[in-house]
């Protein structure tokens, strides 16, 4: 993983963190549980670094929504 990507992940973990008011590490095991760090957020790094933050949380946050509603 280059550098870019890393400070990216990193910026997205603290944002979502505030935005959902929990921990950075347990919003990195939901990601990652999910698949949206690696399926996502990681693979479409190019297109996603261009977003403004407060896309970006909305749009992971749906995405999060929609995985865990499939889950149950």
């Amino acid at each position: 993983m280059s550098e870019n990507v890393l400070s990216f992940v990193v910026f997205l973990l603290y944002q979502l963190s505030e935005a959902w008011n929990m921990p950075v590490p347990q919003v990195y095991s939901r990601l990652k549980e999910l698949d949206i760090l690696d399926g996502y957020i990681i693979s479409f790094y190019d297109v996603l670094h261009t977003l403004g933050q407060e896309y970006l949380v909305d749009d992971i946050t749906e995405i999060v929504r929609e995985r865990e509603a499939k889950a149950q």
